[in-house]
């Protein structure tokens, strides 16, 4: 028994299956920035002063830029995710919504990457 239109057999509308995947990547990376946005927030109420020494020390310290570098990368993903959601939902038109998502994950990509940058120019710089 399908609980399919017979418009929707017809015309094999359905399932595109990859909304598991989607959901999957929200939620992992909702608890990866849950526990890493708490690191952050103590760093930050812990820090003595927020003077460019006391900063460049603590990006300079290897765990301490390993997970920034992890905060950034998961930060951008699960924007991405659902920027893309909101893409798809709330954009209507021919070359719109494409556009759209294309637009959103290349500024993604940049800012992440970017995050990379300055994460990685800072720890090795001497």
């Amino acid at each position: 028994m399908s609980l399919k239109t017979p418009l929707g057999r017809v015309l094999g509308l359905g399932s595109a299956k990859a909304g598991t995947e989607h959901f999957i990547g929200q939620r992992v990376s909702a608890i990866g920035l849950a526990f890493l946005g708490c690191w952050f927030c103590w760093q930050m109420f812990t820090m003595d002063s927020f003077a460019y020494l006391e900063v460049i020390r603590f990006i300079r310290t290897p765990a301490n830029s390993i997970l920034l570098l992890l905060l950034a990368l998961t930060l951008a993903y699960h924007s991405w995710l659902g920027t893309q959601v909101v893409i798809e939902d709330y954009v209507h038109g021919g070359l719109a919504k494409p556009l759209a998502l294309l637009a959103s994950r290349f500024a993604h990509i940049v800012a992440a990457l970017v995050a990379v940058y300055a994460v990685l120019r800072i720890g090795f710089d001497s």
